[in-house]
Parts: structure tokens; sequence; C-alpha cells
């Protein structure tokens, strides 16, 4: 039942659940000035920056809907991460994920110029906005964080986990991501996206991203 609740949780926090009716995004650039191993950055609208940060093993294309609703007042900023969703892993191979792309996202603001952008981040996108807004706060002016908690060790090990409880456990589905069979979403997995994920015909997208993600970027990002 433990290691049964402990796969739930993981995929509820890898999967891009914020799934789009499949509408195609706009008119995309890349900004001049940045280049990145970790993230890439594509631009769209005009108006109020609005960073958009999707969840583990997700592409941008979960923010489609959104995007298509605030492009027409606001300039978006769509981080995808290296390594998911068919995306070359590049320096998200080895080592920590989620701290380093949200210091490239520090990093963006800066080059990008923008001033005190609003940021939005799902899942393990919402992590990384928190680490973006409580290491960097002037450079944020406002944080939306869905479907994510300020420390996911509770999942896992009750309301008195610590960093340290929780590590051993963390290490052993870290070791069972890396080693899984790239390229194979399993049934167990595809059903729980299928629950987790509303609308029907977005959901082979979902599928798709985490087949198309790099097994060793997930499992260090987790």
């Amino acid at each position: 039942m433990i290691r049964r609740g402990f796969a739930i949780a993981m995929l509820a926090l890898a999967l891009g659940g914020c799934a789009s009716a499949g509408l195609a995004p706009g008119p995309q650039a890349r900004p001049s000035g940045f280049a990145s191993d970790r993230i890439s950055v594509s631009v769209q609208g005009q108006g109020l920056d609005v960073i958009l940060i999707p969840g583990m093993t997700s592409s941008i294309e979960i923010w489609d809907e959104t995007a298509a609703a605030l492009a027409p007042t606001h300039r978006l900023h769509l981080v995808q991460v290296n390594g998911f969703a068919g995306h070359a892993a590049g320096a998200n191979a080895e080592g920590p994920v989620s701290a380093p792309v949200a210091e490239e996202i520090a990093r963006y603001i800066g080059v990008a110029g923008l001033a005190r952008p609003a940021v939005i981040g799902h899942s393990m996108g919402g992590t990384i906005g928190m680490m973006l807004a409580a290491r960097h706060p002037e450079k944020v002016g406002r944080l939306m964080v869905v479907d994510m908690i300020p420390f996911m060790g509770v999942m896992f090990g009750g309301g008195g986990a610590t960093a340290e409880s929780v590590e051993p456990m963390a290490a052993e589905i870290r070791a069972a991501m890396a080693s899984a069979p790239q390229g194979i979403v399993s049934p167990q997995t595809r059903q729980t996206i299928y629950s987790m994920v509303r609308t029907e015909d977005a959901r082979p997208r979902i599928v798709d991203h985490a087949r198309n993600s790099d097994n060793r970027v997930s499992a260090n990002a987790f």
C-alpha cells in the first residue's frame, strides 16, 4: 500500500494536468540575447508580462487554452524545461533540475528586461515558481501556484515529514524512475493520466509528453 501510494502521488505531481482543449498556440518568438542549456522560452502576445511554467514531463502546450485567453492583453513567456516532452535534456540530464531551472528563469527575467512579471506555475512548475519568488523576490511581481504545496514531502511522510525523513523514499523512487524503460508508458500510468485530465481529446497528448520525456531528467527533477 505504501509503494502504491508513492506511485499515485508521484504520478499526480509528474503530470501536466492543466491540459488544454487542443487549441493551437498563437505566433511565438524566441527572445533575443538569451540562451540556456536548461530551458527555452517562447514569447507571444502583447501587454503585461506573465511567465508560465509547466509541470514535470509537460510541454508548454498545456498552456494553450490559457495562452489563447491571455495573449490579447498579456505578453506570455512560456518556459519549456529541457528533457521534457521530446526536448533534449541538456544540462538537466545530471544533478538537480528544479533549483537550477529557477535560477535560469531569474536570469531570463534580467536578460529580457522584465519588470517584476507575474509568474504562474503548475505542479513542479509551481515549485519552481516558489523557489524563484523566495530566492529572487525583487524579480517577481506576483506568483500563482496551481496544484502544488510548499513542501511535497508531507505527501509521502505525513505532517511530521522533514527533508531528511523523506530522503530515503525519494532516492528509491528516483532510482525506479531512472531505470524504467525509456519511451514506455505503463497501463497504470495511462489510466492515471486519463483519470486526471478532464479534456478527453487532450489525454493522448499528455501521455505523449510523458512518453517523450527523458527518464533521467524526470527522475532528477522528482
